[in-house]
């Protein structure tokens, strides 16, 4: 059975950025967890994509697969992309390369010079083909992102058509603070979606045409969207694009959380033979 996967980082400029990527002189180790290694993108940088999706940091299952927004919230926000017709025709990065540690670490950093001119490189790199029709920001931060590429002299000339949402992870996040449940929490996601759906959906050119269903008061598990195998690297197994988690932190301290991620296979994905 032949499987399609990602060729990796073949061609320039591509090929300098991730040879000289920003390491813990730049990304400070109190703040980001630089011990597990930068994580650069998900998805074509052949010049094919027409949408480019800024994310926040990677996360556990990132760590990895070696690209970026493979887990939950990546499978929600590839559902999104479904709905707006987009199936291959797509880019992820992330503000930041490495996972953020601490709850202000990224609001302290995001304005960094050195972590900003090099993300700013990668965005230029990107819209260079001249056939990118649409950004999106995922969250706040990526916002912010987005927002100080635009004063540089590339993004000042960018036309390409512009949505901020809330991240994939806002219900998640929200409804631990106390101050929103989860359901409230899922049901403002989805309208800040839904905004983005109809702003965007007759101003990029579709992969595949289909009527635009817009999100209710949640994600149903049907509007997750399944990591395509051509967006990872060879080899990986099938169950690291699954809808099931399959990496957590662990640790009896702070410190041994955040230098051990434990993987399991998920349950629907142990075939072998029970051997007694």
């Amino acid at each position: 059975m032949k499987i399609d996967f990602d060729r990796g980082y073949a061609d320039e400029p591509y090929v300098g950025l991730v040879a000289d990527f920003p390491d813990s002189s730049v990304y400070p180790l109190e703040s980001f967890r630089v011990e597990w290694g930068p994580v650069f993108h998900r998805g074509r940088l052949d010049g094919t994509a027409r949408v480019l999706v800024i994310g926040q940091d990677p996360a556990t299952h990132e760590a990895f697969t070696r690209r970026i927004l493979v887990g939950e919230a990546g499978q929600r926000f590839q559902g999104f992309l479904t709905k707006l017709g987009i199936d291959s025709s797509y880019v992820f990065i992330n503000t930041f390369l490495y996972s953020v540690y601490g709850q202000s670490g990224g609001e302290h950093h995001v304005n960094d010079a050195a972590i900003a001119d090099y993300r700013h490189r990668w965005i230029d790199a990107i819209v260079a083909s001249g056939q990118i029709e649409a950004i999106i920001t995922l969250g706040h931060l990526a916002d912010s992102a987005y927002q100080q590429w635009r004063q540089t002299p590339s993004g000042a000339t960018s036309t390409a058509a512009y949505a901020t949402v809330l991240h994939p992870t806002y219900p998640d996040s929200a409804s631990r603070s106390g101050t929103i449940t989860k359901a409230q929490a899922f049901a403002k996601l989805c309208a800040s979606w839904n905004t983005a759906l109809q702003a965007l959906h007759s101003l990029v050119t579709a992969d595949a045409a289909r009527p635009l269903v817009l999100y209710g008061s949640t994600i149903t598990k049907d509007e997750h969207s399944v990591i395509p195998a051509a967006d990872l690297p060879a080899g990986l197994p099938d169950w690291m694009r699954s809808l099931d988690a399959w990496a957590a932190r662990s640790g009896a301290d702070a410190q041994t959380k955040r230098a051990t991620l434990m993987v399991t296979v998920p349950k629907a994905s142990r075939t072998w033979p029970i051997i007694n």
